[in-house]
């Protein structure tokens, strides 16, 4: 029968985050980023200590591990502490 090998798509779209909400892209080696927004088929991740946004796919980001979360959010305190701007 036609279609018969066809497997249809069953994925469901990636649910969007809250803003804020730390993320790793793992098509950046599991770069951890704030959720920020989405901007067309993309979402934009920026660092936790502030700097650059970035854009990627959703499909490439997961929810970041505890111990990612603690690593950036201590960066940032570090980054705070010696006075740099953020």
């Amino acid at each position: 029968m036609y279609g018969e090998n066809v497997s249809t798509n069953t994925e469901r779209p990636p649910r969007v985050p809250a803003p804020g909400t730390l993320l790793a892209d793992t098509s950046r080696g599991d770069r951890v980023g704030e959720f920020q927004g989405v901007a067309g088929p993309y979402w934009s991740l920026r660092p936790v200590g502030g700097g650059r946004e970035w854009e990627v796919e959703p499909r490439y980001v997961r929810p970041a591990l505890l111990m990612e979360q603690l690593r950036a959010r201590t960066a940032r305190l570090n980054a705070r502490s010696r006075g740099e701007v953020l």
